[in-house]
């Protein structure tokens, strides 16, 4: 990185009232300094976008769209205010039909102001009872903020410590609550998916998450599930072909056992 850059990126993060003019993702601030709030947040996020990426790519087979995980999203812009005070951090989302990087960097953020596409999905991990997620004050109450602002299709909550999630679908100007289907799983019918929850192990954390299915509600695994069912498979494979192999040295046995008892019979086999 140039000097001009690491000042630049200096100031941005440092003394934000330095900004002249609406910034783009190299000039905002690209962290608030919160540390994540519980260890589920990591696994869940890497998990949600693991599983869907064949499902993005198929859509996107030009590679253009974005997911985030714990970034931000600027939203508005007061030269009088601090950068940060117009931007919120969903724990996941994806914006589809966008650029992965721009000028030619990785995302530090996604400037809405600048891109003015929203995001087709926004999920919250909630650490609590879900109110902070749920709060419609304005103009700073996080549903407010997604409602009014960022205005993203779906809207998920999920409470990670009752294992519920709740979604909301943007229709006209405003969220609707959504009903699951007859499976507990919120269609999203543009990526021809379903939204549920999964009770089992990721990593080492038994715990219920938030997960991605098929239209026919099978579940869409990860890379890792995917690479450990093929070890599985393989171990089983492994042992069937050592089985046939012992089986056919016993059976290679049986023959030079009864090969012997005819000689010693004075009965040549060939005969």
């Amino acid at each position: 990185m140039s000097t001009a850059e690491i000042e630049s990126r200096r100031r941005s993060t440092i003394e934000p009232e330095l900004i002249v003019g609406p910034p783009g993702h190299l000039e905002l601030p690209e962290s608030d300094g919160r540390i994540v709030e519980n260890f589920n947040e990591h696994p869940q996020g890497m998990i949600l976008s693991d599983s869907l990426l064949p499902v993005l790519n198929r859509k996107h087979p030009d590679g253009r769209f974005a997911l985030g995980r714990d970034s931000g999203i600027y939203y508005r812009w007061q030269p009088d205010e601090p950068p940060l005070s117009g931007a919120i951090s969903p724990d996941w989302y994806y914006v589809p039909d966008v650029p992965p990087t721009l000028e030619g960097e990785y995302r530090r953020s996604y400037v809405l102001w600048r891109e003015l596409v929203a995001p087709l999905i926004v999920l919250e991990f909630a650490s609590g009872d879900g109110s902070e997620e749920r709060d419609r004050t304005p103009p700073k109450g996080k549903f407010w903020v997604y409602e009014r602002a960022i205005r993203p299709a779906y809207y998920g909550i999920f409470i990670v410590r009752d294992g519920t999630l709740e979604m909301h679908e943007h229709v006209g100007a405003a969220f609707r609550r959504m009903v699951p289907n007859e499976r507990g799983h919120y269609p999203v019918p543009e990526l021809g998916v379903e939204l549920g929850v999964w009770h089992g192990r990721v990593e080492n954390l038994e715990f219920p998450w938030m997960r991605w299915f098929d239209a026919d509600g099978r579940l869409l695994p990860s890379g890792h599930e995917i690479a450990d069912q093929e070890r599985q498979r393989a171990e089983v494979e492994h042992r069937r072909a050592e089985a046939e192999r012992q089986r056919a040295e016993a059976e290679r046995q049986r023959a030079e056992r009864l090969v012997a008892q005819l000689r010693a019979m004075g009965v040549e086999p060939d005969a």
